[in-house]
């Protein structure tokens, strides 16, 4: 019988949600008895007290003073006075590392949240800022687990791993406000993490003046023209489904469409199209980005609407013109954001505002007469981040149930039309009758490019490389390639000199590289979380050779003080593995290395290097041991394509470390496949690498091959 309610009962990850929010209300409790606590001990009444009454007056202060900063009781840091005596106890005890008693509550209730996405969605758990944040807060001492996430948060370069955290975003901002040190930002915490509507502002939005959000640039918008290949795909007669495709052409690089419509009674209309933000991928300095989703979702004066904003001035609207607005994820709650406004409400007549993939239910525009949609598929977790809303007149809902559970996949606009097509033709068919006075020709198109000032363009200066694209099999490739985010740990093996020489094209020119009696090979770990040809995890085994024209004796001495592209020696990639079809294509067809698809767990971050591939049958693990600092790791990579050798020249930008005792050990167990292969004939799982070199977190840029004539 218990059993029956148990498979009839609520999911387990609603009950575990359900559990967090109440563990989030008794944290919420106990920082406003923290609050009221310390208003009481520092108030004047009772300093005035104290004074005239120290016997009572003082006992009375101490036990409201030990309640506050005991461990068995508030807990530590638990000072919320804003300045004077109780603004430097909370310092000291922030010096101390102590923890409020509402901070270790919280925490509790972001695991339980961490374990519902899990249960959800178990994919996430290989996503390295998942695994990032789970390491932190399921640590044993609950303290060292919030200044974990502290320091993550502080932590600029995990931003970029925090976007793919986004279903539990509001959990994350509840945490956020705890560990800041300004109480006025917990309370817009609070209220998110408990799911209240924030108070209505005066333009009929959210009144989110006092949140704690990075200060971000003014927005700006250039008119620039679509390549050709696009322009080809953009729709010429107004319909919903060709709205959707616009965007989806021009999604990913923080563009906008405004496009000026003939409806069928013969009035010019226009239609404005915003993408949302394309995870993994970095987009210059466009407020397209994951920090100015942040304040999209709370702030309805965000960079990417201002910058909209800019783009509808710049396109020569009239005033009064009817204006509709179609988005998808982000560019929806941008778009909300402007419908909110009354002063553009006042210039402008929003009829429509359609949101694919984002909740409209908590949005009121300020135009009361506004038709507002929202589309949504239940497996997609980007709209849980405006948590659930009151259903409001004049609103058409469809909350539906895609064939896949697959995260980002369910949440890609393409997959958000096909749906439309096959799932939900219905949904199409409605939301087209309520566009019926935008459906006819277009008689103007204009794409407008959205620039964010605050910031210079991601990886600035090092990154900011004039490039190339090249065209692959999996689609133009941008060279140089660029690495915005990656960890790697190098594993050098001095291995038997003729063993190492089996291993290289049967060419004279193509030596290893002596170091003393032993030449050199090298298994690279790579863990790519931000590049432009996308995250991808990356194992390779090298050969250290010599000048492919003059090889001297000491050329691997000099070499380490030249610069990298003056450098004669390399490394002769001899098998790669790599986790994404992309890669594998621009490392064949761009760099001439051999490359097979083979995913692995990659985790290069922490004391101990931890990679598993079961389909290669790779495992390293262990400590690289203590560490020295070292140059950067530039490398100069070999391959071969038909009779002559290709040189990639690889400048990298980061904290390097060499260790010269490493505790790390490779196996190989049921291996199988070139690179598998080859480490069994050098018999690397035989022994301890004799060196490592690490760097756990680092940018980089791989040129395109040149061809040698070698």
């Amino acid at each position: 019988m218990a059993a029956h309610r148990r498979a009839s009962g609520p999911p387990a990850e609603e009950l575990l949600r359900d559990c967090a929010r109440d563990v989030v209300a008794v944290a919420e409790g106990i920082r406003e008895v923290s609050a009221r606590t310390s208003s009481v001990l520092f108030s004047p009444a009772l300093t005035g007290s104290a004074r005239r009454r120290p016997r009572t007056g003082l006992a009375a202060r101490w036990a409201l003073l030990r309640t506050l900063t005991n461990k068995q009781g508030l807990g530590g840091s638990a000072i919320v006075a804003p300045d004077g005596v109780g603004h430097l106890l909370g310092a000291a005890g922030e010096a101390l590392g102590r923890e409020s008693l509402a901070a270790q509550v919280a925490v509790s209730s972001l695991r339980l949240r961490i374990a519902a996405v899990l249960l959800d969605h178990p994919e996430f758990g290989h996503d390295p800022g998942m695994r990032r944040l789970t390491d932190a807060v399921s640590a044993d001492h609950v303290p060292e687990a919030v200044r974990a996430l502290r320091a993550l948060f502080k932590d600029q370069g995990a931003q970029r791993s925090l976007s793919a955290l986004a279903p539990i975003l509001a959990e994350l901002l509840a945490i956020r406000g705890l560990l800041d040190e300004d109480p006025l930002s917990d309370e817009t915490a609070w209220a998110l993490a408990a799911g209240r509507e924030l108070t209505a502002g005066p333009a009929g939005g959210l009144d989110a003046s006092h949140l704690s959000l990075p200060a971000r640039g003014e927005g700006a918008a250039q008119a620039v023209e679509p390549t050709a290949q696009e322009a080809r795909y953009l729709a010429t007669e107004g319909s919903f489904l060709g709205f959707l495709r616009n965007i989806d052409v021009l999604a990913g690089d923080g563009r906008v469409l405004v496009q000026e419509v003939r409806g069928p009674d013969g009035v010019h209309r226009y239609v404005v199209q915003a993408p949302g933000a394309s995870p993994g991928r970095p987009r210059d300095d466009s407020p397209q980005d994951f920090a100015g989703a942040w304040r999209n979702l709370f702030l309805t004066d965000s960079p990417y609407t201002r910058s909209i904003l800019l783009a509808i001035r710049d396109h020569g609207i009239p005033r009064g013109a009817d204006l509709a607005l179609v988005g998808h994820g982000e560019g929806a709650i941008a778009l909300l954001n402007l419908a909110q406004d009354d002063e553009f409400c006042r210039a402008y007549r929003v009829t429509h505002v359609v949101a694919v993939g984002a909740r409209v239910d908590d949005r009121r525009p300020a135009d009361p007469r506004t038709w507002v949609a929202g589309i949504t598929n239940r497996h997609d977790i980007v709209p849980a981040l405006d948590g659930p809303g009151a259903p409001h007149p004049n609103r058409y809902r469809v909350d539906y149930t895609g064939p896949t559970r697959e995260f980002p996949h369910c949440h890609l606009l393409r997959v958000y039309i096909d749906h439309l097509e096959t799932v939900i033709p219905q949904a199409r068919a409605d939301v087209d009758q309520a566009l019926t006075p935008y459906r006819g020709p277009v008689e103007r198109t204009r794409v407008y490019r959205l620039r964010d000032r605050a910031r210079p363009p991601e990886g600035y200066p090092f990154l900011a490389v004039p490039t190339t694209s090249v065209a692959t099999s999996a689609g133009p490739v941008d060279v140089p390639v660029r690495y915005y985010d990656s960890s790697a740990a190098h594993l050098c093996f001095p291995v038997d000199t003729d063993v190492a020489r089996s291993l290289l094209p049967d060419v004279a020119w193509l030596v290893p590289a002596r170091l003393g009696r032993r030449a050199l090979a090298v298994l690279s770990l790579y863990e790519h979380r931000c590049t432009t040809i996308g995250p991808y995890t990356e194992l390779g085994l090298s050969v250290l050779v010599d000048d492919l024209w003059r090889p001297r004796a000491y050329d691997l001495a000099a070499d380490l003080l030249r610069r990298a592209d003056l450098r004669r020696t390399g490394r002769y990639v001899v098998a790669l593995a790599v986790g994404t079809e992309e890669a594998r294509a621009v490392a064949e067809e761009i760099w001439a290395q051999p490359a097979v698809r083979g995913t692995a767990d990659v985790d290069l971050q922490g004391r101990e290097l931890r990679v598993y591939a079961p389909e290669l049958g790779v495992s390293v693990e262990g400590r690289p041991g203590p560490h020295a600092r070292c140059p950067e790791a530039d490398w100069v990579l070999y391959g071969r394509r038909g009779g002559s050798t290709v040189r990639t020249l690889v400048r990298a930008h980061g904290r390097s470390r060499v260790h010269a005792r490493p505790r790390l050990r490779l196996r190989l167990d049921g291996a199988h496949g070139p690179l598998a292969r080859y480490l069994q004939i050098l018999e690397l799982d035989a022994v301890r690498p004799g060196f490592v070199l690490s760097s756990p977190r680092f940018t980089a840029r791989r040129s395109a091959g040149a061809v040698l004539p070698r």
